[in-house]
């Protein structure tokens, strides 16, 4: 029997376009799952480098990767840094209303 050798996906490896980056962010943000938003925010930072977004942000690699952890809570000023180091822009839209 063959053994099939398998390696985990990472999507960060696959995430080079800005425009894909820019999109995930928006549909992360849509949902309003903080944890969702800082798991995008943390695969785009791991595409862009971690350790250029660390010194674009001035905020140190370890606490940029606790920052952007699941199950973390980073500051607005945080998360502005990040968004602004990774060439992206947050925006707001009018909330649906159904009737």
């Amino acid at each position: 029997m063959t053994r099939i050798s398998t390696t985990p996906f990472d999507p960060a490896a696959h995430l080079g376009d800005v425009d894909i980056q820019a999109e995930m962010l928006s549909e992360a943000l849509a949902t309003g799952d903080r944890r969702l938003v800082a798991h995008v925010l943390n695969t785009i930072a791991r595409a862009k480098g971690m350790s250029s977004v660390a010194t674009a942000t001035g905020i140190n690699r370890t606490t940029l990767y606790a920052a952007l952890a699941e199950d973390s809570n980073p500051t607005l000023e945080t998360l502005f840094k990040v968004v602004d180091a990774l060439g992206l822009k947050l925006g707001a839209t009018a909330a649906t209303q159904t009737a």
